[in-house]
């Protein structure tokens, strides 16, 4: 799906996505990603959501965002709340939801001007599947 441009392009913005991938501010990625609004996308080690560990949060972590949008893949899924203690030990709050649903939500919490943290889950190999409006 294309989204539109808006003018929060000096951010880090979705701006499509797919089964395979994601683009932020128009560069294509097919590897799990972190994205904050005010700094370039990092690698996030994560091959599947069955992988997820307490250093992958740490990871997330490190950023000190406000709230962190977690994209579990092509279907919700939910993390085990010992993954997370450290984030809620802080009051930040993680949402787990679709992949498209996390890229929806991350780009409106962006706008806001929330720090959140974009935590996307690519797994290599999901069938192409675009995604319509």
């Amino acid at each position: 799906m294309k989204l539109q441009s808006t003018a929060s392009q000096q951010y880090q913005t979705v701006t499509a996505y797919d089964d395979t991938g994601i683009e932020i501010n128009a560069v294509r990625f097919t590897n799990s990603l972190l994205v904050l609004p005010e700094t370039a996308p990092t690698a996030w080690p994560v091959a599947s959501f069955d992988q997820l560990s307490e250093a992958h949060f740490e990871q997330i972590d490190a950023t000190q965002p406000d709230v962190v949008i977690l994209g579990t893949g092509q279907r919700q899924r939910f993390v085990h709340p010992k993954l997370t203690t450290q984030l809620t030990a802080r009051r930040i709050g993680v949402e787990c939801m679709d992949n498209q649903a996390a890229c929806r939500t991350y780009n409106i919490l962006m706008a806001e001007g929330r720090k959140v943290a974009l935590a996307l889950i690519i797994e290599s190999g999901s069938p192409h599947h675009p995604v319509s409006a």
